[in-house]
């Protein structure tokens, strides 16, 4: 076990911590955009659609990376077993507490709302096995993966902890774009291929979370990792480049044309594979320097939702759904509905996470992290 001490990486605490608030409005959108979710409103709303489709597009490659990069340090800093051993309980215990405490009742709801109730006997067995999972882990898949990368880590990460020290001229972003083109392509005729000669198999919840998107993002989550034992990527990521700005914007203008022009049955999802890998590398480097320079600070009020933002992401799934199915209808204004449904889930899912911060069973089992005494009488004292 590593005791250097490691200069605190402000800007990534914060980036990391509104990636993951930005599912609010990521969700929020949704009920009103022309995609189609558990609730939506009756009209669409195109520029509601236009901000959910710009989410979607980058946030979870970026978060991936970020997760690849204090994982990477996290794995330098402890022994290997301790580092998983406390990297798993960090994400696991916090997935399995939500799925009993706000994924289960979720899906009952949505089983009242929807109508869906009365024909749940009629399901064969693997079809209820089936749903369950996909809505049992709903918006906690990316919990599931990252105790899957975590896993894949002891053995990537040693690797590369044994590789030896490589040039800045490595670190090109065009050989990136490139190695990333390659990777999408690789991803896509992986699917391609499945979709041949099992499709049924691209609609098992499991199989889609366990494998096809842990694959997705392994090289996000690898980029993170090298990103940090070497300095000179790290220093290409948050060194704005023109390139990059003009490549993820082409790269989501792509992204649109073939969400409104492609076919499920085509190679709409295949085409989507190679734009989310370029857009996400591009946008790491948008997304990085951009919060160097305007993130890069300590703030008790940037650390309070760098702290609180995995609990409110993991309750503000259940209230968007509550919102869009018992107060949407009555709005009549999708905007107007919008923001008035970010201040609803916002404010009760902080009202939650204050609540929860008193309770030491439940900080325990939505962060992971064991309570000391210390911590105990801090909270009793606010």
């Amino acid at each position: 076990m590593s005791k250097a001490p490691a200069t605190r990486e402000f800007f990534l605490d914060s980036i990391r911590a509104w990636l993951m608030l930005l599912g609010i409005p990521f969700h929020m959108s949704l009920i009103y955009s022309s995609h189609r979710w558990h609730v939506n409103s009756v009209d669409p709303t195109w520029w509601l659609t236009l901000f959910n489709d710009f989410i979607h597009a980058f946030r979870m490659q970026v978060f991936f990376v970020i997760s690849g990069y204090f994982s990477y340090m996290l794995y330098l800093r402890y022994t290997h077993s301790h580092w998983w051993k406390v990297r798993v309980e960090r994400v696991g215990i916090p997935m399995l507490t939500a799925i009993p405490l706000l994924t289960l009742p979720q899906f009952l709801m949505l089983q009242f709302v929807s109508g869906k109730a009365e024909k749940w006997p009629q399901l064969s067995l693997y079809e209820k096995y089936n749903t369950l999972v996909w809505e049992l882990v709903s918006h906690l898949w990316f919990l599931l993966v990252l105790v899957i990368l975590t896993s894949l880590g002891l053995i990537l990460f040693k690797h590369l902890k044994q590789r030896a020290a490589a040039t800045e001229k490595t670190f090109s972003l065009i050989k990136l774009s490139v190695l990333f083109l390659g990777f999408g392509i690789i991803w896509a005729t992986l699917r391609r291929l499945l979709l041949i000669a099992h499709p049924a198999i691209l609609s098992d919840g499991l199989f889609n979370f366990v494998v096809m998107q842990t694959l997705l993002y392994l090289p996000f989550f690898m980029l993170g990792a090298v990103a940090f034992k070497y300095p000179a990527l790290r220093q290409r990521f948050i060194t704005p480049s023109v390139g990059c700005y003009i490549g993820s914007a082409l790269a989501f203008a792509a992204y649109l044309l073939n969400q409104r022009f492609g076919s499920g049955d085509g190679w709409m999802y295949e085409t989507e594979s190679l734009i989310l890998m370029l857009m996400g590398l591009w946008m790491t480097n948008v997304v990085f320097s951009l919060g160097h320079k305007f993130l890069n600070f300590h703030s008790p009020r940037v650390t309070y939702f760098v702290n609180a933002s995995l609990f409110i992401y993991l309750v503000h799934h259940p209230l968007t759904l509550i919102f869009g199915a018992y107060i949407t209808p009555y709005i009549p204004s999708n905007t107007l509905g919008f923001f008035t449904g970010l201040v609803f889930v916002i404010g009760i899912a902080i009202v939650l996470y204050e609540l929860h911060l008193r309770v030491p069973l439940l900080r325990f089992l939505f962060s992971g992290k064991p309570q000391s005494k210390h911590n105990s009488t801090q909270v009793a004292s606010r």
